[in-house]
C-alpha cells in the first residue's frame, strides 16, 4: 500500500525541499520505490534535480487535466534513479491556486490526480514538496496525503505560527481527510556548537508541550536532526542529493538516519 507525505511547514526557508529530496533520496537507496511531486510554485525541486518542468507534462499539466475531466496525459514521470521518480513543478502552479477558486470541490484535485498514478504504478512512498503557505494547493497536499512531516530550524519559534498550521491539518482532518495524521517534527539546518541552537530545541519542545495542553495533541519530535553545512548547498548546485554528492557528509548520514526512524517509528 502507497503511502502518501506531504512535507509542509507555511514558513519558507526551513529545508522542506532539502527534505522532501534527502529522505527520499535516502528511501531509494534501502530498495523503497518513491514518487517525488514538486508541489512548489517555485518549483525548487525540479530545479535541484536539474529537469524544467516547463518543457514536460508536469503537476501542473495534470491537475488542468483533472479539471478538465480528462485523462492524464503520458509522459509526466521523471526517473531520477532506479528506484527514484519525479513529477515536475512549474512556475505555472501559482495560476492553478488562483483558478481552483471555481473548482468543484477544488480541495480534491490533488487526490485524485494522485489515485490515478496509484493505480498505474505501484510506489511505496509519494512525497509532496508543499508550497510555504497554507493556500488551496497546500489544502490539496494536505487532502490528498496520508501523513505530514513539517521541517522546523532550531531559531526563534513562535508557538503561535505551528499552532495556526497545526489546527490546520486538524481542521483538514475533520472535514476532507479523516485519514491524515502528523509523523513529527524534524529539526533541520541546525548547528550543535551554539548554545542558541539547544536552547531553542528546548523551546520547541515548551511549544509542542503548549500543543498538547491547548488542542490535546502530542506532537513527536523526531530524535533525527538535520545539521547545517555548506555541502547541502553545493549538491544542489550539482543537481544532486547531498546523499549523492558527498554520501559521508553528517547532513547524508543525518538524512540516512531520519529515513530509518520514519520508516521505523
Amino acid at each position: 500500500m502507497t503511502k502518501v507525505t506531504a512535507i509542509t511547514n507555511q514558513k519558507g526557508g526551513v529545508g522542506k525541499t532539502t527534505t522532501a529530496l534527502n529522505l527520499s533520496y535516502a528511501l531509494s537507496l534501502k530498495g523503497k520505490i518513491i514518487l517525488l511531486i514538486d508541489f512548489d510554485p517555485q518549483a525548487s525541486l525540479s530545479v535541484a534535480l536539474g529537469i524544467d518542468g516547463e518543457k514536460i507534462p508536469n503537476i501542473q499539466s495534470l491537475m488542468l487535466s483533472e479539471i478538465e475531466d480528462k485523462e492524464l496525459e503520458e509522459g509526466y514521470i521523471v526517473n531520477i534513479n532506479e528506484n527514484l521518480d519525479l513529477i515536475a513543478g512549474t512556475l505555472d502552479l501559482a495560476g492553478t491556486e488562483a483558478s481552483l477558486v471555481n473548482v468543484m470541490s477544488r480541495e480534491m484535485i490533488l487526490k485524485d490526480v494522485i489515485g490515478k498514478v496509484k493505480n498505474k504504478y505501484n510506489y511505496d512512498y509519494i512525497i509532496i514538496d508543499c508550497s510555504p503557505s497554507l493556500g488551496m494547493l497546500t489544502i490539496n497536499a494536505l487532502t490528498a496525503s496520508d501523513s505530514v512531516i513539517i521541517p522546523v530550524t532550531p531559531e526563534y519559534l513562535p508557538a503561535k505560527g505551528l499552532i495556526l498550521l497545526i489546527k490546520s491539518i486538524l481542521k483538514i482532518k475533520k472535514r476532507l481527510n479523516s485519514n491524515i495524521s502528523i509523523d513529527g517534527l524534524l529539526i533541520t539546518m541546525m548547528n550543535e556548537r551554539l548554545n542558541l541552537s539547544k536552547n531553542m530545541i528546548n523551546s520547541l519542545e515548551n511549544t509542542t508541550d503548549t500543543i498538547r495542553e491547548k488542542i490535546g495533541l502530542d506532537i513527536k519530535i523526531f530524535k533525527s536532526k538535520i545539521p547545517i553545512s555548506v555541502r547541502t548547498g553545493e549538491a544542489i548546485l550539482q543537481q544532486k542529493s547531498v546523499i549523492e554528492y558527498e554520501p559521508e557528509n553528517k547532513v547524508s548520514k543525518s538524512y540516512q538516519s531520519f529515513a530509518d526512524e520514519w520508516i521505523n517509528k
